[in-house]
């Protein structure tokens, strides 16, 4: 296989910001952050120069577009998975971005940060590592607080509320949502990160980063008349609530329809659901997402979770030209973590485990690319593989859940606490 390609180069050290390429960015953003209505608000940040780390939410692009509206004219260096490299490295490379592979514990992140600050500039950090699957805030690593440590400069957050409403990750078409709203706020200055330890760094960072993009747009009474706005939502709220059935979930229009017991929910243009007969379990999305993660939890504290063995299509990504297909394998995902071979037939031999023990969260798709469907992508440092389950039922929201929750589980075992946000 190594005659095939050539791996992508982490230990390259990043770059600093092209300007001019900058300025393009700049450019070509500041209209849709216009055309949103964005309204910034600076808390202690009106006269911050570089170097800083900067800690962002994530709820769709429209986000790095807000980052360099606040950071421009300051050079930036974003983390970006490597599936955002494909086909535009150098391009990337010279706009200052720094390749990760998600999930992974990677020291050489660490390295070119120290590397970005030592340049001093704007180390971005999309804290979640990936887009919030229903506008809340997603598990946070508890390394942050050392990160920040570490590097030794003022810590700022960009909190942005809205882009879920606008463009969720389930379902992208942009809603014209106007106004978004964000707080560019100082956390730590260096002097006070001087004088925290690292849990006191996290906790005020977990207090930072909680938000509710759907909570958001009920109190502001924003309204989207977008007539499928419904559409993707299934993808998220896999389990039906009044028969408790999985993986039958459909949505389509204003609609929200279980295909085993056919009780359906109408999402409103404020974003809550109501059913159209009988007791609304959930009108808030959040907390049917929550319901499903607690029904997770259970399944793991009895030791029966397990997707099953699951026909799936496997590509590999270990640089940024194209996907290389490894054609059909099997998927498992159950109580000791992810399993991934060659399915018999195929003369392709591969393999891939991640320990439930060491990975806190996956990163999934929905409709990926929109020819791959629903996968899920297993990284290590070296590779990704982009994995999609094919003619069986099966939800890879339920495997996130299921990676956090085996995660808390195997630390609860070894007697230590699991504080809120963190993992």
């Amino acid at each position: 296989m190594k005659e095939e390609f050539t791996y992508f180069d982490m230990k390259r050290s990043p770059m600093r910001s092209n300007f001019a390429l900058l300025t393009l960015a700049a450019a070509l953003s500041i209209p849709s952050v216009i055309r949103h209505s964005t309204i910034i608000r600076k808390e202690g940040t009106e006269n911050l120069k570089p170097p800083y780390l900067l800690l962002c939410n994530h709820n769709a692009f429209q986000d790095f577009k807000v980052a360099i509206k606040c950071t421009y004219p300051h050079r930036t260096n974003f983390v970006v998975a490597i599936d955002g490299f494909i086909g535009r490295e150098e391009l990337l490379r010279r706009l200052g971005c720094i390749c990760k592979r998600k999930f992974t514990r990677d020291l050489l992140l660490i390295k070119h940060l120290r590397h970005v600050i030592k340049n001093g500039d704007i180390a971005v950090l999309y804290a979640e590592a990936r887009y919030s699957l229903c506008g809340t805030t997603a598990v946070l690593p508890s390394s942050l607080g050392k990160l920040c440590k570490l590097l030794n400069v003022p810590v700022v957050t960009l909190m942005c509320h809205g882009h879920h409403i606008n463009s969720p990750f389930w379902n992208l078409k942009g809603k014209h949502v106007a106004p978004i709203e964000a707080e560019f706020s100082l956390l730590y200055s260096q002097e006070e990160l001087a004088n925290a330890t690292a849990d006191e760094i996290n906790e005020r960072i977990v207090q930072a980063f909680q938000y509710d993009d759907f909570q958001w747009q009920l109190d502001r009474k924003i309204r989207v008349a977008y007539k499928n706005r419904a559409e993707g939502l299934h993808k998220v709220l896999y389990q039906c609530p009044h028969c408790r059935t999985e993986y039958r979930m459909e949505s389509f229009g204003t609609k929200l329809r279980c295909g085993s017991c056919q009780k359906t929910w109408t999402m409103t243009e404020y974003g809550e659901l109501a059913a159209d007969t009988g007791e609304t379990e959930f009108s808030h999305i959040p907390d049917w997402y929550n319901w499903e993660r607690e029904n997770v939890r259970k399944e793991i504290e009895a030791g029966t979770y397990s997707s099953g063995d699951l026909p799936a299509k496997v590509m590999s990504l270990p640089w940024a030209k194209r996907f290389i297909p490894f054609g059909e394998g099997i998927l498992r995902h159950d109580m000791s973590g992810f399993h991934v071979v060659n399915a018999d037939g195929n003369p392709r031999s591969f393999s891939m485990e991640i320990a439930a023990a060491t990975q806190y969260s996956v990163h999934i798709e929905y409709e990926y690319l929109g020819k791959y469907g629903d996968c899920v992508d297993l990284n290590t440092i070296d590779d990704t593989w982009y994995i999609s389950p094919h003619d069986c039922l099966f939800s890879v929201t339920k495997m996130a859940l299921a990676t956090e929750e085996l995660y808390f589980d195997a630390i609860r075992k070894k007697g230590k606490t699991i504080k809120q946000g963190l993992a």
